[in-house]
């Protein structure tokens, strides 16, 4: 997916930073609440999604640089999605839905469906290009689309690469999860990642707690779908994301619903490499940012093209009438550093519980 604000946030993000309060739970582990905030998704009629990463309060958690959680949207409302071919640098996009169907095609060669419980990765390397459109026959779409920065030794790969993979849910006491990365309760994925990261979907039963065993390495963030959700009995509001640090071995999560509540257990060690995002763009300085921007603008070899895309505007074009996606204006100062607090819970009493 695009990041399609016309005016995208400067983002840098380094390790360190100052420490923030202890905060007791009674014996388990801080929380720290990362609020969403509202974008739309370009457009007229523009599907909006809600961001929780990244954000002023904390850019990164482990790996993973930007959440988007959309949804349920009536498509014949909102005109579903609908997002020309646009250009990434240095990261992998991870396309997981809960309901509808979206057409992927990118400069790789790759052509493929994004189906709810499947997930779909791209990596982009050096530089991948692609568009995604909800099919015709999506009357509700719901997901999240998220991207993981790569570290430097794979950033600059020649190769477009697209994997697919469809977990198989894996029950547990209370409920049951689809491990799409990573690994968990001894449940893994076979999709290729570049650091220690984790990826799932967690459904748990009306009324049910789990003490969930996880890597004490990892820094984690459990995104509420649905539910009366609390993370080491704290409340965590739907579509925000409930924050721990590192050090735990276990994480309780309890559904305090009459329904089975959704979840997105993200987490992985801290990425320990200062990254610069700007627009669809992961790279290191403002100097490769500025190349980037230029390149795409210049529809030059590093992105290659998509054959194929169909938009609401017909073959090649998008319901606005675009065949790509131009690059925003790029800001007329230099991008300066911004550091991503520490690997624990930060803030005071509006920020933790």
């Amino acid at each position: 997916m695009s990041n399609v604000e016309t005016d995208p946030p400067q983002v840098v993000c380094r390790p360190g930073g100052l420490p923030g309060p202890a905060c007791d739970q009674q014996g388990r582990a801080p929380v720290e609440i990362i609020a969403s905030r509202d974008v739309p998704l370009g457009g007229p009629r523009a599907m909006k999604v809600r961001r929780t990463l990244p954000q002023r309060q904390r850019s990164l958690i482990g790996p993973w640089c930007f959440v988007d959680h959309y949804g349920p949207e009536d498509v014949s409302t909102a005109g579903g999605m609908d997002v020309a071919p646009h250009p990434h640098t240095g990261l992998q996009t991870v396309s997981w839905l809960f309901s509808g169907a979206i057409e992927h095609i990118d400069s790789g060669g790759n052509a493929g469906l994004v189906l709810p419980g499947e997930v779909n990765l791209m990596t982009a390397g050096r530089g991948i290009c692609h568009s995604e459109v909800s099919t015709e026959d999506t009357t509700t779409l719901h997901g999240v689309q998220l991207w993981l920065a790569l570290p430097e030794a794979t950033r600059h790969q020649e190769e477009r690469e697209f994997e697919h993979y469809a977990p198989e849910p894996t029950p547990f006491d209370g409920g049951q999860m689809l491990v799409f990365l990573g690994e968990l309760w001894g449940t893994s994925s076979p999709v290729t990642t570049h650091t220690p990261l984790l990826g799932a979907e967690i459904r748990l039963d009306a009324g049910a707690t789990v003490d969930l065993p996880v890597t004490a390495s990892f820094e984690h963030g459990l995104l509420v779908d649905s539910g009366q959700v609390e993370l080491e009995n704290v409340v965590v509001p739907t579509g925000a994301l409930g924050y721990t640090g590192v050090g735990s071995t276990e994480l309780r999560i309890s559904n305090r619903s009459g329904e089975t509540a959704r979840l997105i257990l993200l987490g992985g060690e801290p990425f320990a490499e200062e990254i610069v995002m700007w627009w669809n763009f992961v790279g290191r300085t403002h100097e490769e940012i500025v190349a980037f921007r230029e390149q795409w603008q210049a529809e030059g070899e590093r992105f290659g093209a998509v054959d194929g895309y169909i938009g609401r505007g017909g073959p090649g074009r998008n319901a606005d009438g675009l065949g790509r996606l131009p690059a925003p204006r790029l800001p007329d100062v230099t991008i300066r550093a911004r550091r991503n607090p520490p690997p624990q819970v930060q803030g005071g009493p509006d920020e933790t519980q």
